[in-house]
């Protein structure tokens, strides 16, 4: 799986032969200088660029161009060698733009010979700077990893080589810059110019694939050359992987998610104002209009001004469905780059101290107190300004948080929102339902609301056992199991709420009839298909209708002739609240639950356990598949759920109604109303 990383964050690179790949939507210069373990750069023979586009154990292009490919070989790099450093730089002196905040966020991707990606990064934030460290593969304890720089200058190459320490950066940057002003004119010409898209928009470039270049020319100004592969300058060879074809102009094919409508080919673009960067990758708005503005723009040098909705989308639904979750994204990496931050602070400060200690002169004296005190000093430094950019990105997405909020539909929206209270039964299934808030560490103060897509895809599991919440209480096993029905009562509530009458059923399993008080909601109003089913008989029917609609509808479908159903069949969405399990299931009923979780699903019958995995492991192995099949929620707050990009233990709330209101009731009770022509 592909690691998106922020900046300062690492990944460990499984291979040592890797292509680096470079997307920009302008000819930019790509370089690499190889360092010491200190980073130190000890001499021009030390940096590959197009006068010198050979090292050993790597290779950079000879000219500028808006794609580049970097061949790497570790294995092959001098010993003395123990980090690799890319370069992109602008060219100077040309016409195209002079500074990386008015082009396209440059995109490199690490990827194997055959072009499977290890880790990608988008370089972000980037204004009046020239030139940027973007990656940096370095050797860790016998072991490569790459890390995420984005570390820009103003100054250019010079500025960027004198950091590294290299005594002729002047000259050198010179040279490259004398060695590319020849190779302008075969570069890759610039995308057209690109249309506004709200504040979160990023539009595509036109991509051409394989070795076709004459459509990509012809988008191009007249007299343009057709891009050209770095690896086609005279006397470099660019082997390609059988299967694999070279993809001039195009960036990095983003994998679809859910409600995504992005193609592969976008480019980022990069919107000013606040310090998030709202043209993150993975935020999805390639195909629909861009929204309305709903707000005046904000004051030169303020942050942007949080709008609800700006995320794009064919309705209001779906841009903030799409908002939620580039808010989760965003949240999810500026934590990502804190927590590395702090991780390399302790790390060098460590490293520093160490040094101190072997020498034997500073163990003793003030000499080495002082040394220790600098180091110590420069932790603190280090991580105060990886908070301060912590707190700044956590104060935007607080902002944005509190206009998101109100404004979610019913779908959406806690129990306490007012949009419950202007409630109505909907004539159209949403495409998601809440079933909680998402929260970390670093930003308890921000609610992010898990958002599922509607139909269901898989089951859910409340887990019932014991368990120590976060806030430090302890509640028992009878307090966890009311818990975990009431909070399956208030997720079953929400999907009776958003489904239009008449196409959602909801079917209640409580063998020992221990529920009927966290039940009652369901019960009183009338929402329910029948009475909950008591004893092993009660389990026994529900299971083997709902089993026999499964069968009857695959049946139907796989043969091509879903109108022949028997009459009277219900064929809207099907929810089974078990609750209490194993108690009053035999066998046969276990083997009934695990169908229904593996292929009810697909036909629209769908499965929510409320249960403690302990009090079944007599069944041993036999229900790890049915556990594994579900999405495990809690009825306290318990931070299992982990995102998928940076893997953060996130902290997950159910959604359940305030003490003492009512406002499920209410619901449920014009739910029940609505339901009642269907049910004549």
């Amino acid at each position: 799986m592909t690691a998106e990383l922020t900046r300062g964050q690492n990944h460990p690179l499984p291979r040592a032969r890797l292509e680096i790949r470079v997307s920009a939507g302008t000819p930019i210069v790509a370089g690499a200088t190889l360092g010491d373990e200190n980073g130190r750069v000890h001499g021009v023979e030390w940096v590959a660029h197009p006068g010198t586009p050979a090292l050993p154990g790597l290779e950079v292009s000879r000219q500028a161009a808006a794609d580049h490919r970097l061949a790497v070989d570790l294995d092959a790099v001098p010993d003395a060698v123990h980090r690799v450093s890319v370069l992109l730089a602008l060219p100077a002196g040309g016409t195209g733009p002079g500074r990386f905040g008015a082009v396209a966020a440059p995109f490199v991707a690490v990827t194997g010979l055959d072009g499977d990606e290890v880790a990608s990064y988008t370089i972000t934030g980037l204004e009046a700077e020239s030139a940027v460290v973007a990656l940096e593969l370095y050797r860790r304890q016998g072991a490569w990893k790459v890390r995420a720089v984005g570390q820009g200058y103003t100054g250019g190459l010079t500025e960027l080589l004198t950091d590294q320490s290299l005594p002729q950066a002047h000259e050198l940057a010179r040279s490259i810059q004398e060695a590319v002003a020849g190779g302008l004119a075969r570069s890759v010409p610039a995308p057209p110019a690109r249309t506004a898209d709200g504040n979160r928009s990023r539009q595509a470039a036109t991509p051409t694939h394989g070795t076709d270049h004459g459509a990509a020319a012809s988008q191009g100004t007249p007299g343009t050359v057709p891009p050209v592969s770095p690896y086609d300058a005279p006397g470099v060879s660019d082997p390609q992987p059988p299967g694999v074809h070279a993809q001039h102009g195009t960036q990095r094919p983003y994998p679809a998610g859910s409600g995504d409508s992005a193609t592969a080919g976008q480019s980022s673009a990069p919107t000013g104002g606040g310090p998030i960067d709202y043209s993150h990758p993975r935020r999805q708005n390639a195909a629909p209009p861009p929204p309305p503005p709903t707000a005046p723009p904000a004051a030169p040098g303020q942050p942007a001004r949080p709008v609800a909705g700006d995320a794009t989308g064919w309705s209001m639904e779906e841009r903030l469905y799409n908002q939620v979750w580039g808010m989760f994204e965003d949240l999810a990496r500026t934590t990502a780059a804190y927590r590395s931050a702090v991780d390399f602070a302790d790390s060098r400060m460590e490293k520093e101290l160490d040094q101190v200690l072997s020498d034997p002169r500073s163990r003793i004296g003030g000499q080495g107190d002082a040394a220790r005190g600098a180091a110590r000093t420069r932790h603190t430094q280090l991580v105060s300004q990886a908070r301060e950019a912590l707190d700044r990105d956590i104060a935007q997405l607080a902002a944005e948080a509190d206009v998101v909020e109100p404004a979610l539909p019913a779908a959406y929206a806690r129990w306490d929102n007012p949009v419950w209270h202007a409630y109505r039964v909907p004539m159209e299934i949403p495409m998601a339902l809440r079933l909680g808030d998402l929260h970390l560490p670093e930003a308890d103060r921000i609610r992010i609301p898990l958002l599922v897509r509607l139909p269901l895809e898989r089951g859910l599991w409340i887990d019932s056992g014991r368990s120590a919440s976060l806030d430090g209480s302890f509640a028992d096993s009878h307090e966890m199991r009311r818990l975990g029905l009431e909070a399956a009562v208030a997720h079953a509530a929400r999907l009776l709420a958003v489904y239009p009458a008449g196409e959602f059923t909801v079917h209640v399993i409580d063998p020992a009839g221990s529920g009927a008080q966290a039940l009652a909601p369901l019960v009183q109003t009338g929402v329910l298909a029948a009475p909950p089913a008591l004893g092993a008989a009660g389990t026994a029917d529900v299971l083997a209708r709902l089993t026999q609609r499964v069968d009857l509808v695959q049946m139907a479908l796989r043969g091509g002739a879903p109108d022949a159903l028997p009459p009277g069949l219900d064929t809207s969405q099907q929810l089974l609240i078990v609750n209490d399990f194993p108690h009053g299931f035999d066998d046969r009923a276990v083997n009934q639950l695990r169908y229904l979780a593996d292929e009810g699903p697909a036909v629209g019958v769908h499965l929510m356990m409320v249960a403690d995995r302990e009090e079944s492991a007599g069944y041993g192995p036999l229900l790890d598949p049915l556990w594994r099949s579900l999405l495990r929620l809690t009825p306290v707050a318990d931070d299992h759920l982990a995102d998928p990009w940076v893997g953060h233990a996130w902290t997950y709330e159910p959604a359940l109604a305030p003490p003492g209101s009512q406002v499920l009731r209410q619901v449920l009770t014009q739910v029940a109303a609505a339901r009642r022509p269907w049910d004549r």
